[in-house]
């Protein structure tokens, strides 16, 4: 694959510096010594395209015994886009789906008007020391989309398109981007990708989007002659072509999409267009109205106060 040669912004141009909207820093909070990182939704921007949660999960070091370990909990309204750089978690939901989760590949799990999952370890995991290292993302559902069945789908890596060339590799998870897209299904305009960068190499990020952002996973890159270290969600105005400088070996996230159909209502796991959607989930919920998880039906998260 050859890169597109194209007129990129210069370094210092400052038609590029105004291109960035935002600067988010993520919040940290650690679940018994597994740190996640929210960057979406921040007081600066709810959404990014569809994408309304974007969670760091680590990197985190388990010893023996311990590890990831969330129970049956519900969602609706949205879908969980897993991604994992090392590790593995064993999901299940209330489909029947039972698979676990590898680096490269992807988790797409659209809970429509509701489902229920746990992600945990298996009881080999545990036996031995590992790392956790990966993204979360939640992506809101249009409005037409809100009551349909759930679904469940499991990519590898050799199905998702990956370009290389001049110190870049891509892999594409949702959408389009360099000329190649994936296979996943999402019934909204979206662009979700990773990045691995050598140092020196320029990641072009045309305006194909209204909405984009990049998530700096690690390492640090230039933009416009301003340096950005990892852990920094950064947005983009409509419009402008960026140029992605990387200061030195750098994973990064791009993300985007079309701005989705109306502000969303959140509360706990759920995500909708409707305030009395979610009221009619918490009471499913309470009273056990939601489908049990095959093979993890004796533990479930309470509906919070």
């Amino acid at each position: 694959m050859s890169w597109q040669p194209s007129p990129d912004p210069g370094h210092g141009d400052k038609l590029s510096c105004d291109a960035i909207e935002h600067v988010i820093v993520p919040r940290a909070r650690d679940l018994g010594g597994f740190e996640v990182r929210r960057a979406l939704p921040s007081a600066k921007a709810q959404m990014v395209g569809p994408f309304i949660f974007f969670d760091q999960m680590g990197p985190a070091e388990f010893i023996l015994g311990s590890g990831i370990d969330v129970r049956p909990h519900p969602h609706i309204g949205l879908a969980t886009v897993t991604y994992l750089f090392e590790g593995e978690i064993w999901h299940r939901d209330s489909l029947g789906t039972s698979l676990a989760i590898r680096p490269g590949e992807v988790n797409l799990m659209t809970a429509e008007r509701g489902i229920v999952h746990s992600e945990r370890e298996a009881p080999e995991a545990r036996a031995r020391p590992r790392r956790m290292f990966g993204i979360q993302a939640w992506c809101a559902l249009p409005k037409a989309h809100e009551d349909r069945a759930p679904t469940f789908a499991h990519y590898g890596p050799a199905e998702l398109p990956r370009i290389e060339g001049e110190g870049k590799r891509v892999r594409v998870i949702m959408g389009s981007v360099f000329g190649q897209t994936a296979p996943t299904e999402f019934p909204h305009p979206t662009l979700y990708a990773e990045a691995v960068l050598a140092p020196g190499a320029i990641l072009p990020f045309d305006a194909d989007h209204d909405e984009r952002g990049v998530y700096i996973v690690s390492g640090a890159v230039d933009i416009a002659g301003q340096s950005f270290d990892a852990g920094r969600l950064l947005t983009f105005r409509p419009g402008d072509r960026i140029s992605i400088l990387a200061t030195s070996h750098v994973r990064l996230m791009m993300l985007g999409g079309e701005p989705m159909d109306g502000p969303r209502h959140i509360w706990w796991n759920f995500v909708s267009s409707s305030q009395d959607h979610i009221d009619a989930a918490k009471e499913d919920w309470r009273l056990g109205r939601f489908a049990l998880v095959a093979g993890d039906e004796v533990e479930r998260i309470a509906l919070p106060d």
